[in-house]
């Protein structure tokens, strides 16, 4: 994947971004200084004391080159990565809780209609209890009298006496009173009922107009989500696709330096006085007891990278080490050198650095001995690719390919 490629996923993928976490300012100088600093990486190529061909080292050099480039890819785009993983998490939450909140409107519409139906149930029983009622007047009128509806002269002929008269007009009165009491009383029930009835009716019709707005809101972060889950997929491809060709590039590259027929004397994890730990002035640690580039060094180095240890021994060994950090890939030491009026030459001197200008990035080593055929003896990290410490004997004829760096 390009580095415009990188950029137009970014740009597509902003548009969703609502936040972004702000870094630390330790971390965002380790950024910086990631961007920078990288440049210091080694090219590691083996010094040989017979070499087929310069066209092989240069091969050699060029697919570490291309492996680090596409390392600094997977890099970026796992940065990305994690980003999106993070939008990934809040559109899922927010889907989470939108869901939430849908489900209890669904359940408060439902607990409504029930509450709809049962004042249904009751006005209707009310109104039963109205014409109930007004037949039981008639009833009770018709029972008290043959035609059913007196008149008052009829009322008066037919009592035996005024008081009876009085009686029969005060009960008249008394039943049609109960019964419009009656009727008065399931009538203002009737009312309030359908009041009642009114505002759930417009409560549902609110709390379903709620639940269209949650669902599309719901809708819009599902879409989010799915985009991001995309984009993570495109860059987990790009990743491996990324990985594979490393894979093959570090075979080719390992094929090439087969034919590299270095002396090595002695290797390991450690070696050459490098530290197993020490502070970093931009936080963390480095040493050879963590793993490679994990952290830069005081110096603006990467951890275990041939610049590193050289960087560490011309300070061990002269109390000072120019700061070159950002700059200071192994074939920028010379000019590096001469401008900082540090004298630089072809000839090998005990305690000075070698420089192999060889690809895109160089190598450094730490002359330690001069034999009397010419051939010298360097001290080296990160030779091997793995970060680790080594010593080799380097023909005279390789020797004079180099420019020595002269600290002292």
């Amino acid at each position: 994947m390009q580095d415009r490629d990188i950029i137009s996923m970014l740009a597509t993928t902003q548009k969703f971004m609502k936040k972004i976490l702000s870094q630390s300012v330790a971390k965002r100088f380790s950024s910086t200084m990631r961007t920078g600093v990288l440049l210091a990486m080694c090219a590691v190529i083996g010094v040989a004391s017979l070499i087929p061909s310069w066209q092989q080292r240069v091969q050699a050099d060029e697919y570490e080159a291309q492996i680090n480039a596409l390392q600094t890819q997977n890099a970026s785009t796992q940065d990305t990565l994690e980003i999106l993983a993070g939008q990934a998490s809040n559109y899922n939450d927010a889907i989470t809780k939108l869901q939430l909140q849908i489900d209890g409107v669904i359940a408060s519409i439902a607990k409504n209609k029930a509450a709809q139906a049962d004042l249904q149930k009751k006005i209707e029983a009310a109104q039963k209890e109205i014409d109930s009622q007004r037949k039981l007047l008639a009833i009770d009128l018709k029972a008290m009298y043959v035609d059913g509806t007196p008149s008052s002269l009829e009322m008066l002929a037919t009592s035996k006496n005024l008081s009876d008269f009085v009686d029969k007009q005060e009960y008249r009165v008394r039943v049609q009173e109960k019964i419009q009491d009656s009727l008065q009383v399931i009538a203002e029930l009737q009312k309030q009922l359908q009041v009642q009835k009114a505002k759930i009716e417009t409560l549902i019709k609110d709390m379903q107009q709620q639940q269209a707005t949650l669902a599309v809101d719901r809708a819009k972060q599902q879409e989010l989500f799915n985009y991001n889950q995309s984009q993570q997929d495109s860059y987990n491809v790009k990743i491996k696709e990324n990985n594979a060709k490393v894979a093959e590039l570090r075979a080719a590259q390992a094929a090439a330096n087969a034919q590299i027929n270095g002396q090595l004397v002695s290797n390991g994890v450690c070696g050459g006085g490098y530290p197993a730990q020490a502070n970093s002035p931009w936080g963390g640690y480095w040493g050879c007891n963590y793993p490679k580039d994990n952290a830069v060094d005081n110096w603006g180095m990467y951890n275990r990278e041939c610049v590193s240890y050289t960087a560490f021994k011309v300070y061990e060994a002269y109390g000072y080490m120019p700061y070159w950090g950002g700059h200071g890939n192994a074939n920028q030491w010379p000019s590096n050198a001469r401008a900082s009026g540090i004298p630089t030459g072809s000839s090998p001197r005990v305690g000075s650095v070698a420089v192999w200008n060889v690809g895109y990035y160089g190598h450094t080593m730490w002359v330690e001995a001069i034999n009397t055929d010419g051939s010298i003896v360097v001290s080296q990290y990160n030779y091997n690719w793995n970060g680790n410490y080594s010593v080799m004997k380097v023909s005279a004829a390789m020797a004079s390919n180099f420019t020595y760096i002269y600290f002292n």
